[in-house]
């Protein structure tokens, strides 16, 4: 574990900010992360990306993505949040890696920049596809000791791939790891040993996979298909 508790300050955040308007993390000040993989679930908007993103810039990462290496802005979306938040560390991590799927394009942009000139081996994201140039990164960057924030990380990969993706989590928190992700993927979140937490209305609060409605609307789908199909297309 390297970041244990997140604290917001509110007092920071402008009261006409639309931060006060996401229910879920509204009047939240503190949030305590009790594994070393946390996964962030909830519907569409609900604040999941939003925390996270603040998470990560809190903790020096780019906000568009990449290692803590990385420095440039394409354009500026995030929000005031990461001016709010004090983390609080067990120790820090060796290494790290801040994944947003909606800019990971212009982070393989960059490493294509920094390789110039250096001695490492050019990766050559852009000469792959979405999810191998994804895989890439993982299998090249992901360290043990890391602190790793990926936000939908399945948007670029097959099942098959997510499963490739498992096993390289599972390879780094044997490593002594930490990921926080933002999925709705029933596969990443079937993980062992995760907490996840789910953003509503009603706050944050922790939730058994089988409550997720990744894996309820997906069993659903998948064991009553016609049922619900015909169901849906008839209204």
């Amino acid at each position: 574990m390297f970041i244990k508790d997140i604290y917001i300050d509110w007092e920071r955040i402008s009261e006409y900010s639309y931060l006060r308007d996401i229910k879920s993390i509204n009047g939240i000040e503190k949030l305590t992360l009790n594994k070393p993989i946390t996964f962030f679930v909830g519907e569409n908007g609900s604040g999941k990306s939003t925390l996270l993103e603040a998470i990560a810039i809190a903790d020096g990462f780019n906000p568009e993505g990449g290692t803590k290496n990385y420095s440039f802005s394409t354009f500026d979306s995030h929000s005031e949040l990461c001016d709010a938040i004090r983390l609080s560390r067990v120790q820090k991590a060796r290494w790290g890696y801040f994944l947003r799927a909606e800019s990971f394009y212009n982070v393989a942009s960059k490493e294509d920049e920094y390789s110039k000139g250096s001695k490492a081996i050019p990766l050559e994201l852009h000469k792959q596809s979405h999810g191998e140039s994804f895989l890439t990164v993982v299998h090249t960057s992901f360290k043990g000791k890391g602190l790793y924030l990926l936000d939908e990380p399945e948007a670029a990969l097959s099942p098959q791939r997510q499963l490739s993706l498992l096993i390289e989590i599972d390879r780094c928190l044997k490593e002594e790891s930490q990921f926080i992700i933002v999925t709705h993927s029933p596969i990443l979140l079937g993980m062992p040993n995760a907490e996840i937490l789910n953003f509503d209305d009603s706050g944050i609060n922790s939730i058994s996979y089988e409550e997720t409605d990744s894996y309820r609307i997906t069993s659903m789908f998948v064991n009553n298909r016609e049922q619900l199909l015909n169901q849906l297309l008839e209204e």
